[in-house]
């Protein structure tokens, strides 16, 4: 069908699916790509497709167990133990010693530890106007601060206090710890969340501790914690979140260095380097959480059993801790997509252990949108081209497979690799192609047959015009068995050669092959049947007839080779790798016609004598020869000078097969060509009557004179093998091909 037709009957069906590709690629450019502000819906989508796709694969992993966290939980028990929190201090740095005591590497903070507390013997001083015990009073006060004891607790061990950000620029209480960032690009330009305020810790906290992070959260659109922070800017300085700087700790690293690529007029941040591990980030510094699982994943541990010394010492040795409440009340329950009521403390633990494996880290690299693209185009494409032309159970068949599909490799990819490759907008256009062109399709089918009718009704009886659309299986066609010649040529080493070019090289060059080849098959009075890849299916007789086809055949192939030949220096200038190709041609009796279903059809050959032809072509490149034909073709052109090559058993065939390559029109050789044709002739006869000495003497002599043909290679070491072999009264001189 031409172009035409097919834009008359599929228009509708194809501007429509156009459109819809357009729109699904819109929307994920404009609202699904990291740092769009709009979109909430579609948001919103991707993140319940997130979630599903998490929830659905958690049962294919078993429970992660790489990293000693332990979580020191202020829960219901403990606040009913000690009262409510926060607790005095003192009791805080009670619980600290009692973790270093226990073995434990890092104590981290979910906790903010701001304003100072206030010191009893303070109060009593205040109160008291005895000069004489308020002096006695202040040499004990030490004795009494909540906050010294914890300062000192805290220097026994590498440990992490906790600070919150904030955009109110007037809120700035306690102090920020220097930054323990390097970059090679100035912070400012770093497209890092900012924050103008800040509630930090103690400065004499802040003088014991080895780190400090902050415990922001950073909810979806939607209020589900999928991402984490890692870095944030406040006053020209980037400073870490908690998990981050307990990972600097646990991997002894000074400092982490941001890594950052130019984009535009700007920087992207591409990922965090700590230590000698490079951790991958969105553009703007954040990871997706790998969660173990649902809430209590983790190891928990009272703290109020840490406090009584209740808890196996052995847990906490050389393991990370993390103290937070897990409390109702607390303000520190997040919504995450493997549950509602999550801890914000392992929230902390799930990223943490993600930074330390960053191989458990959900990735989203930075080609991954353009992979979206480029995949709505590609599959958009194939929906716009096939689904038109599917029936009812075509298209069910089609959105079955296709939305299936895509979501086993979805799967696969984040099973394997934790590839978080959108799905929202690929969904949508497999969804939208499948209801849009399904139902146009349905439209158009329903008026062709309409039309049919209209048109046929005119020269065939209606009961028959209604028998066709109805059941078009009943209609059939036939073929004639007719002597052709057929041929086949293919380039060799194809697989290589595609393997340098990218696609559109390659179409390039299949152009400038195919285009002049397909010319000389017309001049030469061939039909073109099929081309495949790189192969080219040609044969003569058929539909019309053809004097001395078989000659028309051969003077085609030595004009192919000649053509190709002539391609070296085009592709030489566009830098093109050198072509060879391998012909076959045979001649016989073979069934041509309009052959196919009643969806589509070609005018084709098929036959034995078809299948020799191709069986031929693809045994040039063992005898290191161009062109092959088989004894039938060769017995017709009295024109040509051919040399015999070998008898043969072609792979599938018992029947042995003299096949000779053309040297050219016997007119046209000189006396070198000839003189050489007549001792290879020579050598080929003392081959067939056994005479191995003459035979061998004629082989190597050409060998020596023609190194660079391989056939006289074969034959020489052929014959080296036959003349010890007993080959019985019955040897024909052929040769058992076992590989096409």
């Amino acid at each position: 069908m031409s172009v035409r037709a097919n834009w008359s009957r599929f228009k509708f069906q194809w501007l429509s699916g156009f459109f819809i590709i357009l729109l699904c690629i819109f929307i994920h450019l404009s609202f699904l790509v990291p740092g769009s502000k709009q979109g909430d819906f579609f948001k919103r989508l991707e993140g319940l497709a997130y979630d599903l796709r998490l929830q659905s694969t958690l049962k294919m992993h078993p429970k992660r167990a790489f990293l000693p966290i332990i979580i020191v939980d202020i829960d219901e028990k403990s606040i009913k133990k000690l009262g409510r929190f926060p607790w005095s201090r003192s009791v805080v740095a009670q619980l600290h010693k009692k973790l270093v005591d226990a073995g434990v590497s890092v104590i981290a903070y979910d906790v903010l530890f701001s304003e100072p507390e206030i010191n009893p013997i303070d109060r009593v001083i205040n109160k008291s106007k005895n000069a004489i015990l308020n002096n006695a009073l202040s040499q004990i006060r030490d004795n009494y601060d909540a906050d010294k004891a914890f300062s000192t607790a805290l220097t026994e061990s590498d440990s992490v206090i906790g600070l919150l950000l904030e955009h109110n620029q007037t809120l700035q209480v306690g102090t920020l710890p220097e930054s323990v960032f390097q970059s090679d690009v100035l912070i400012e330009a770093l497209p890092a969340p900012e924050f103008s305020g800040y509630v930090a810790g103690l400065e004499l906290l802040q003088q014991s501790v080895l780190g400090n992070g902050f415990i922001n959260s950073a909810p979806d659109e939607d209020g589900f914690v999928r991402y984490a922070m890692l870095l944030a800017k406040h006053n020209g300085k980037l400073y870490p979140s908690l998990s981050l700087e307990v990972a600097r700790l646990y991997t002894l690293s000074d400092n982490i260095k941001v890594e950052s690529t130019e984009f535009g007029d700007n920087y992207t941040i591409t990922g965090l380097k700590l230590g000698m591990e490079t951790i991958p980030t969105d553009d703007y510094g954040r990871v997706a959480i790998p969660f173990r699982g649902p809430a209590f994943s983790f190891p928990y541990v009272s703290a109020s059993d840490v406090l009584d010394s209740k808890f196996d010492a052995t847990l906490f040795d050389q393991s990370i801790v993390f103290v937070g409440t897990s409390a109702v009340g607390h303000a520190d329950l997040r919504t995450t997509p493997v549950g509602v009521q999550y801890p914000g403390v392992e929230v902390h633990a799930n990223l943490l252990e993600g930074l330390i494996f960053p191989e458990l880290l959900p990735s989203r690299p930075d080609w991954i949108d353009g992979a979206v693209v480029l995949v709505l185009l590609v599959v958009g494409l194939v929906g716009v081209f096939v689904l038109p032309t599917l029936e009812l159970t075509g298209i069910v068949v089609y959105s079955f497979v296709s939305i299936s599909s895509f979501l086993s490799l979805n799967i696969y990819g984040w099973s394997l690799h934790y590839l978080d490759f959108p799905q929202v907008s690929i969904l949508a256009m497999l969804i939208l192609q499948v209801v849009v062109l399904g139902s146009l399709s349905f439209l158009n089918e329903h008026n062709q047959k309409v039309q049919i009718k209209s048109i046929f009704d005119q020269y065939v009886p209606p009961a028959h015009i209604q028998s066709m659309l109805d059941n078009p299986k009943s209609l059939s066609m036939s073929g004639e068995k007719r002597y052709m010649t057929v041929l086949f040529a293919d380039i060799r080493n194809f697989t290589a050669i595609s393997e340098q070019l990218n696609a559109s090289e390659l179409k390039a060059l299949l152009n400038l092959y195919f285009t002049p080849i397909t010319q000389i098959i017309f001049k030469h009075e061939g039909t073109i049947d099929k081309y495949v890849g790189d192969m080219v299916m040609a044969f003569w007789n058929a539909p019309l007839k053809v004097n001395k086809h078989e000659q028309h055949a051969v003077l085609c192939a030595l004009k192919m080779q000649r053509q190709v030949q002539e391609l070296e220096s085009e592709l030489a200038k566009q830098n093109m790798p050198k072509l060879e190709i391998g012909i076959g041609i045979n001649s016989g009796d073979m069934n041509v016609g309009d052959m196919g279903s009643v969806y589509r059809r070609a005018y084709t050959v098929i036959g034995d004598a078809v299948n020799l032809g191709s069986r031929l072509e693809g045994i040039t490149k063992y005898y290191g020869v161009k062109i092959l034909v088989s004894e039938l073709t060769y017995s017709t052109c009295k024109d040509i000078t051919f040399r015999p090559i070998d008898r043969v058993k072609v792979k599938g065939k018992e029947t042995a097969v003299s096949i000779y390559e053309p040297v050219g029109l016997t007119a046209e050789l000189d006396s070198e060509r000839i003189k050489k044709v007549n001792l290879h002739k020579k050598a080929w006869s003392s081959y067939l009557s056994q005479n191995w000495d003459e035979s061998l003497l004629g082989f190597t002599t050409l060998m020596n004179n023609h190194p660079e043909e391989k056939l006289y290679s074969i034959f020489c070491e052929r014959i080296k093998n036959l003349r010890t072999t007993d080959l019985g009264e019955d040897w024909d001189g052929s040769y058992k091909h076992v590989t096409k």
